[in-house]
């Protein structure tokens, strides 16, 4: 395990141990964990995003700190913002991020996961992949109802 695995884990844990609220100093966490801050910042920045459901707040300087929340958000308004976010066009990388979350959050299956991640691997460019994107979110969504 890597040591971004290893820092999400534990703030993961931290988080489900507080009820979902958690108030850390960079500094101190980092010293405890044997990383450097900004180690704690890309692990924050790239997997504690709202598009995962949660909110940071952030104070530098000294007496900084992070505040990482689990925000509960209902499932249209999480298949919303994923709708809305997919834009006009959207690589097959981001794509794929984009269905890991759907399978993640369990709006979709295993199975559902492998089917849309063929889909779009076979989509002719970066514009086809948004519109077959945009069209999957609204399935999963009528699929909610």
């Amino acid at each position: 395990m890597g040591i971004s695995d290893r820092v999400a884990a534990i703030l993961e844990r931290m988080l489900e141990e507080e009820g979902g609220m958690l108030v850390i100093r960079r500094n101190d966490f980092a010293a405890k964990v044997g990383c450097v801050p900004s180690q704690i910042n890309y692990v924050i920045s790239s997997r504690f995003t709202p598009e995962r459901g949660y909110l940071v707040e952030s104070r530098r300087g000294g007496s900084g700190y992070v505040r990482i929340i689990r925000r509960k958000i209902c499932a249209d308004e999480y298949l919303m913002h994923f709708f809305c976010a997919i834009g006009d066009e959207i690589d097959a990388r981001s794509a794929a991020a984009y269905i890991d979350n759907l399978d993640g959050a369990g709006f979709i299956s295993r199975r559902e996961r492998k089917l849309m991640l063929i889909a779009i691997s076979a989509a002719a460019d970066d514009e086809s992949r948004a519109n077959l994107m945009r069209r999957l979110v609204l399935a999963v969504m009528k699929e909610n109802k």
